[in-house]
């Protein structure tokens, strides 16, 4: 009987998936078709808020800044905020349209509402914003979802004029794109099925196959610890979720506010104790549009700084983080 159970629903979870997948493929944009995997809901999910984090994180941002300081670059370091247009920002008022990369498969912080369609989150409230701001018309804001290892090349390449989408700011990635001044505290965290004798990150990877998004630093630290009896990449870090119900793989490791979504949005994984790698997310854009990063800046100073980016963390994060909104506000030190 449970294994029907288990087929019953890895199967419902692949069809939302496939679902997903053919949205990606016709480029969407907010308007498209509903998909998410699991279906969960706010009700049904809220009650499981106090398992999705076990362990605060305490002197994260000391260390995010030591971190900053021994690497070759500043991942806190970008250009002053500016209320200006520039080339860039007149070039894409012409257009009439402002196209933001984001992410459908995260839930509450980007993910599709299977009652409307729309996509929603944490990240999905900042990049209309961020649009609002710069364009003065939401209509012209167009939001496209992308995909975790297609993020920089969908920048590069021109599909999209800004990724809002948890995307870790590195010393690699500043080599390719320009980020924003960063807006959000993150670190790595490791999930596990429940039913899984880890205690703690290093037991749960150690001899494992452990899982992580193609592209994302999750997979950097997976290679970088060697441990892993395998380390498995998806082109989305949902589809490690997937993975874990299916039995593929024993572990998925993600920054800690996916890895929360991902416990809330299905109670039979657990987040193991233990946090690796502290950064930062910001958004990226194109390096050669400085006055485009001036202007988001902006926004996002004036967002902070307005109490919207609290109020959306309290409606989308909150009941599965757990601290409160400024701890996950990033402070250069």
């Amino acid at each position: 009987m449970r294994t029907r159970t288990v087929r019953t629903r890895s199967a419902a979870v692949l069809a939302a998936l496939a679902a997903c997948a053919t949205v990606l493929g016709g480029g969407a944009s907010s308007g498209a078709a509903p998909a998410t995997a699991n279906g969960a809901n706010a009700a049904a999910t809220t009650a499981a808020a106090p398992q999705a984090v076990q362990q605060p994180q305490q002197g994260q941002q000391g260390q995010q800044g030591q971190q900053s300081q021994d690497d070759a670059c500043d991942v806190y370091k970008s250009v002053p905020p500016s209320t200006e247009d520039g080339r860039a920002v007149k070039a894409i008022k012409a257009k009439h349209s402002l196209v933001i990369g984001v992410d459908q498969n995260s839930y509450r912080w980007g993910s599709r509402n299977p009652n409307t369609g729309q996509i929603e989150g944490f990240d999905v409230d900042l990049a209309r914003a961020i649009g609002t701001a710069i364009m003065g018309n939401q209509g012209q804001v167009v939001l496209k979802p992308v995909a975790t290892a297609d993020r920089v090349d969908a920048v590069k390449n021109g599909r999209v004029d800004l990724i809002v989408r948890t995307m870790t700011v590195t010393c690699d990635r500043m080599k390719d794109v320009a980020f924003s001044t960063p807006y959000f505290s993150i670190s790595q965290r490791v999930l596990v099925p429940k039913a899984s004798p880890a205690t703690n990150l290093d037991d749960a990877i150690k001899g494992h196959r452990a899982c992580a998004a193609k592209g994302s630093t999750a997979a950097s630290v997976l290679d970088a610890k060697k441990t892993a009896k395998q380390v498995v990449t998806v082109e989305n870090q949902l589809d490690c979720l997937v993975l874990m119900q299916l039995g593929k793989v024993d572990a998925t490791m993600t920054d800690d506010g996916l890895a929360a979504g991902q416990a809330a949005q299905d109670q039979t994984v657990r987040i193991v104790d233990g946090d690796t790698q502290p950064a930062v997310i910001g958004i990226a854009m194109l390096k050669t549009s400085p006055d485009l990063t001036a202007r988001v800046n902006q926004v996002l100073a004036d967002y902070h700084a307005g109490g919207e980016w609290g109020r959306s963390y309290d409606r989308w994060l909150k009941p599965y983080m757990q601290n409160d909104a400024e701890h996950y506000w990033p402070v250069p030190h």
